[in-house]
């Protein structure tokens, strides 16, 4: 066969990813933090995007059209003057805006025809804004400090009171401020200062001395010495290495760790395992000592430097609202706050690009023009999809709505997709980070999408969610006389008509943090003792 480049003309369908498509399915499995921090990054590159209430973007109170992507939640997108008139000056409310505002008190007061001072009486600056240098020393020093700081106009404008918020202090600058004053050596002072600098977020030191040691360069026994001494700094119970030591540096502090105490401290894999018996016999202790020394190393804190510099949680805010309706079934909408509104300033637009000077602005006008209309339409059409998911998901799940978690059906990705016509990747976007409001409370939409559990009378088959449910309920209320153990439980469950193997049990009862029926019974034996 003779090897010879040629030519061919074949003919084929193939699926493209453009940009705009890539944006699309990006948006679409966006958490609506995500989404309002993308919006806003948009929003700033591009001039022709502004949001729609008409705060800030070019051409403020110009014409503005293409609609936002919240209009699936029934309002509206606000447009601003769409007729254009752009600042004609006609009507009322042109007036007013053209209007300005002035900071005299004087002229206030003539249009006002009286003294400000028997309108706002409570009002100490009132009445004495144009007051001139003589009456300064007759008012009072603070309020003339407030007035020269806030006032309009004047040189202190941008003055900043968030400046003086007083803000968190770290673990590290925390324990540095006190190694200063522990150590002297400069040196040690440098050695003392990378093993704060490596503490978790909890105090502990998770670093290998030995290797530490040789990288600075010091001897293993100074670099003990240095670690002893930030041991003592507080909190108490930071640098220690384990969970034993951070108890234990706690209690040489409050001076209780007796010989017995340290027993229980290099024991204490048992005392997770809540053998007191095993505790009894190695501290040399009797159950109301061991109790009370239990109960000591309980109010310790395990966590010594997890109260500094805290991480702020942010509260989940549902995508979805689920609310009762009149007819008796369920109203689906989406939650208007969390949809970022957007307008494509048309008009901005017509008036800059009649004023371009060469082809280079045209072109990047005509770029913004199209990436602010895709946008819109993919937050619109990103709307359109969570909300025609989320009422298929509550269809399907209405049971689960009137009467709780132990009617959640089984639910998977291709149930959804089939219903409304997508495909199952589509649907897997949609679900993820994103939260539902219902009556019963707020949940994360794959929540309700659960393997099925096989019916032991061939009825229709139990969600896993409502299983596992079913699993803690019969834990909780079971007899400390009569603890159940996970083959019990298979019995029990199959008698209800839920075929379920014990390994499954077991592994539900883990996923729920519930202790085995061994460990149970001895929690229940000390709780009653």
């Amino acid at each position: 066969m003779a090897l010879s480049p040629k030519l061919e003309i074949r003919q084929g369908q193939t699926l493209i990813m453009t940009p705009q498509l890539m944006q699309a399915i990006k948006l679409l499995q966006m958490s609506s933090l995500d989404l309002t921090s993308y919006v806003e990054a948009e929003m700033e590159r591009n001039p022709l995007l502004e949001r729609a209430d008409g705060e800030g973007g070019p051409g403020e109170g110009e014409g503005s059209s293409e609609g936002a992507g919240e209009r699936e939640a029934g309002e509206a997108p606000s447009s601003g003057n769409e007729g254009g008139n752009e600042g004609s000056g006609e009507g009322d409310g042109d007036v007013w805006l053209s209007s300005e505002l002035s900071d005299s008190s004087r002229d206030i007061a003539q249009r006002l025809d009286t003294d400000l001072s028997n309108i706002y009486p409570d009002d100490p600056g009132t009445g004495r804004a144009e007051a001139g240098a003589g009456d300064a020393q007759q008012r009072d020093p603070w309020q003339t400090g407030l007035t020269t700081r806030t006032g309009s106009g004047g040189a202190s404008e941008d003055y900043n009171l968030e400046a003086f918020v007083a803000s968190d202090v770290s673990l590290q600058q925390h324990l540095g401020d006190q190694m200063v004053l522990a150590i002297a050596d400069p040196v040690e002072r440098l050695v003392a200062q990378v093993l704060i600098d490596n503490l978790d977020d909890a105090g502990y030191l998770r670093l290998d001395l030995d290797d530490t040691a040789e990288k600075m360069g010091i001897e293993r026994a100074r670099l003990d010495g240095i670690l002893t001494v930030l041991q003592t700094l507080e909190p108490t119970g930071v640098f220690a290495r384990s969970l034993a030591e951070c108890l234990k540096l706690q209690l040489i502090e409050k001076n209780r760790f007796d010989p017995a105490m340290e027993k229980l401290i290099e024991n204490i894999d048992l005392l997770a395992r809540h053998d007191h018996a095993a505790l009894r016999q190695v501290c040399g202790v009797d159950d109301e000592d061991l109790k009370e020394m239990i109960a000591e190393l309980k109010a310790l804190d395990p966590k010594p430097g997890s109260s500094f510099g805290e991480t702020l949680i942010q509260p989940v805010v549902p995508d979805v609202i689920v609310r009762r309706a009149r007819d008796g079934g369920w109203s689906v909408e989406l939650n208007t706050d969390t949809l970022p509104k957007v307008l494509v300033n048309q008009t901005y637009y017509a008036h800059i690009s009649r004023q371009a000077r060469d082809e280079a602005e045209k072109t990047f006008l005509t770029e913004c023009l199209q990436t602010a209309n895709w946008l819109a339409k993919s937050l619109d059409q990103r709307a359109r999809t969570i909300l025609k998911v989320a009422s298929e998901i509550v269809r399907q799940q209405d049971a689960f709505l009137v009467h709780g978690v132990q009617h959640l059906r089984p639910l998977n990705l291709r149930t959804i997709a089939e219903a409304i016509s997508m495909h199952e990747s589509t649907v897997s976007r949609v679900t993820s980070n994103k939260y539902m409001a219902t009556p019963r409370g707020i949940f994360e939409l794959k929540y309700f999408f659960s393997a099925a559990i096989a019916s032991a009378g061939g009825g229709d088959a139990h969600s896993a969610e409502a299983v596992r449910h079913r699993i803690k309920v019969l834990i909780d209320a079971e007899n400390p006389d009569d603890i159940l153990s996970d083959d019990t439980i298979v019995k029990m469950l199959k008698d209800e008509g839920i075929d379920i193997a014990r390994r499954t049990v077991a592994k539900y009862r883990e996923s729920l943090r519930i202790a085995s029926s061994v460990q149970r019974r001895r929690e229940k034996k000390a709780g009653r003792g």
